[in-house]
């Protein structure tokens, strides 16, 4: 009886089907060191967001201890006795100050969170950019 030959692997057929078709070889380096750069984009991106919230944190931390300064400066001035017109003015004056101090803190803690988002979303534009023209090259090389 005839030998007969050994057949072929799946893999092997697979393989010669791709060189038949010529198919592109999978560079898998290319592919680790794209998503690489994908995750270091979001690495800087979250650093900058937590960055922004700690700037937050510090700015409403100064904020409590400035108001809780007033505060007290305030009821110590309105302890001492006086004519109640003096009294009067005085917490008018209390009032208004914390008024502007209030618009002043809202609008540097919005300019902080700005600030933040922005640089975070930067850095994850930057990354899309990148990716597609790293897209566009791999295509162009290719032709």
């Amino acid at each position: 009886m005839a030998k007969q030959p050994e057949s072929e692997s799946f893999m092997d057929m697979f393989a010669k089907f791709g060189r038949d078709l010529k198919l592109p070889a999978v560079d898998v380096d290319a592919i680790v060191s794209h998503h690489r750069k994908n995750l270091e984009a979001l690495e800087k991106s979250v650093k900058a967001g937590a960055s922004g919230a700690s700037s937050l944190a510090a700015k409403q931390r100064e904020m409590m201890h400035e108001a809780l300064r007033e505060i007290t400066e305030a009821v110590q001035g309105l302890r001492a006795p006086g004519n109640p017109g003096e009294l009067v003015g005085k917490q008018a004056e209390f009032a208004k100050r914390s008024f502007e101090a209030a618009l002043r803190n809202a609008g540097e803690m919005a300019e902080i969170a700005r600030k933040s988002s922005t640089e975070s979303i930067e850095v994850l534009r930057e990354r899309i950019r990148e990716s597609m023209q790293e897209i566009r090259d791999s295509y162009d090389k290719k032709k």
